[in-house]
């Protein structure tokens, strides 16, 4: 335990701005969430590893706090919303009632703050500390949310040998309006405990948790943009009957290796392989189609930026298209709806279509040809 709490002491200090005493209070209480988890776990109890396991859950937490640490209190906020809000979005959905894409974004919205509390409250009681706790320094609060993310993540045992996420449990169990008592009971089976004075406190600390989870400061609308970009997209996904690649699209976002990706999913490499090639084939599609201007407009490369290219990719671009594809370039930029500038083309709706998407997958080859020649390994 020395050595642990030396290595997360000493890594703190050194990689934050924060005093002395916050330093050791967090390098004690992610000790202690070490150790307990090594003498808990059978599987670690039996690799006879104990001390190497040590490091390596230690050293995951310390990275995992200094990232949102580093990211800031309002861009870490969004940054967990956002990877919560993808892990439970498919699972938000009110039984037997036709939800708008602003519906179920309410829905989450609703959801993810009674959990932010739930996760309040099982950070006091597994660090023991006292009902009123709450984070006040950037550092506590990049702990917090480090600790949500792991929190949620967890791994319930179910029936028949399988488990699932927590927060996934959850989600579930919210979007099926059961009755409070059945969410008391997961709540049980999950956490060990609860109790109505805990309920009690937990609702007292509504104010607290969306003060410090959900700034009212207006959100960047870089994060505004890439967060309604992964909810199109799986809407988008979802839509088409693509389940299984909103399944892998939402592992992705949450940095997970790929033996992690097949393990969860329970496919080989192989399958895995084909998931993400035919993933990769409704991205395209989304992008250069069916969401073009929300997705051009993330990555600062929409039309009235001449999508993203510099003079000289522009007039690249101006060699490269035929005729009509000039003229349907100029409509456009007027400000044209599709209908009128497919019947000034004379073509088909689908057509025009067809013929914006190759214009913008042209444009997307220049753009991008440019930059891994800058920089070939940018793919990796």
């Amino acid at each position: 335990m020395e050595a642990i709490f030396q290595l997360l002491y000493s890594e703190l200090k050194q990689s934050t701005r924060s005093s002395d005493q916050n330093c050791r209070d967090i390098a004690t209480r992610l000790t202690g969430e070490v150790t307990r988890i090594c003498s808990e776990s059978k599987r670690i109890q039996d690799s006879g590893e104990v001390e190497a396991w040590s490091t390596t859950l230690a050293r995951h937490r310390l990275k995992q706090c200094l990232e949102y640490y580093q990211l800031g209190s309002h861009r870490g906020r969004v940054e967990l919303h956002s990877t919560l809000s993808a892990v439970v979005y498919r699972y938000i959905t009110p039984p037997q009632v036709q939800s708008s894409y602003q519906a179920r974004l309410n829905l989450i919205e609703d959801f993810l703050q009674g959990f932010y509390i739930e996760s309040l409250n099982a950070f006091r009681r597994e660090n023991q500390m006292p009902p009123t706790y709450r984070p006040r320094s950037l550092l506590e609060l990049a702990e917090y949310m480090a600790f949500t993310e792991r929190y949620g993540k967890r791994r319930i045992p179910l029936p028949g040998r399988r488990n699932q996420q927590l927060i996934i449990l959850r989600a579930q169990t919210y979007s099926q309006q059961q009755p409070p008592e059945t969410m008391v009971d997961m709540e049980q089976v999950a956490e060990g405990s609860s109790s109505e004075s805990e309920h009690s406190r937990s609702m007292a600390s509504v104010p607290q948790v969306r003060e410090q989870m959900m700034s009212q400061e207006p959100e960047l609308s870089e994060d505004a943009l890439r967060n309604t970009v992964i909810t199109e997209l799986m809407q988008y996904l979802e839509e088409r009957q693509q389940q299984d690649c909103a399944n892998y699209f939402a592992l992705r976002l949450q940095d997970l290796p790929a033996n992690e990706i097949e393990a969860i999913l329970g496919l080989n490499s192989r399958q895995r392989d084909y998931l993400q090639q035919r993933f990769k084939y409704h991205l395209i599609r989304f992008a250069l189609s069916h969401h073009w201007e929300l997705v051009h407009q993330w990555l600062e490369a929409d039309l009235e930026r001449n999508f993203g290219l510099t003079p000289q990719q522009w007039k690249v671009l101006q060699n490269k298209i035929t005729a009509q594809q000039h003229e349907l370039l100029e409509l456009k930029q007027k400000g044209l709806a599709d209908a009128a500038i497919a019947k000034s083309l004379g073509c088909t709706p689908t057509q025009l279509q067809k013929q914006w998407s190759k214009l913008l997958e042209q444009a997307w080859e220049i753009r991008n040809n440019i930059v891994s020649g800058a920089g070939a390994t940018a793919d990796e």
